[in-house]
């Protein structure tokens, strides 16, 4: 999993450029990506993965659902987001899809609501299979 180790080193201009074949995430890191996600929500699912870099439970829960992580582009998109450089876009998401902010945590986007979340050991990519 390299892009594990590497994870966030980037610079934000390579990172918001890498494509689905690249890496299973996109990063989250800018105000305007909430209404593209909600547009996208419409025609699939949207997964946002809000993780704190230096949170050990966090850096286990984002291995282990990078790992389980095998769901198509056509039916989920996976957006990742560092808390500790982001902290606004978690607010965000806190008021938006109205759920509390923990970390790290799973939440799925469905027609621009929140329609499930789960956070430290409650996270499994499994648990999205009702949501392809």
């Amino acid at each position: 999993m390299d892009f594990l180790k590497n994870i966030f080193k980037e610079t934000s201009s390579n990172a918001s450029e890498n494509s689905k074949e690249d890496v299973k995430y996109f990063e989250l890191n800018k105000m305007e990506q909430f209404d593209e996600m909600d547009e996208i929500s419409t025609t699939k699912s949207v997964v946002i993965f809000k993780h704190s870099t230096r949170c050990s439970i966090s850096r286990m829960a984002l291995k282990q659902f990078d790992a389980a992580f095998n769901y198509p582009e056509e039916k989920i998109d996976w957006y990742l987001l560092d808390l500790l450089n982001h902290r606004d876009l978690s607010n965000e998401i806190a008021h938006r899809y109205n759920v509390t902010h923990q970390s790290p945590q799973i939440l799925v986007i469905q027609n621009g609501k929140a329609v499930f979340n789960a956070s430290h050991d409650s996270i499994a990519a499994e648990d999205l299979k009702q949501f392809t």
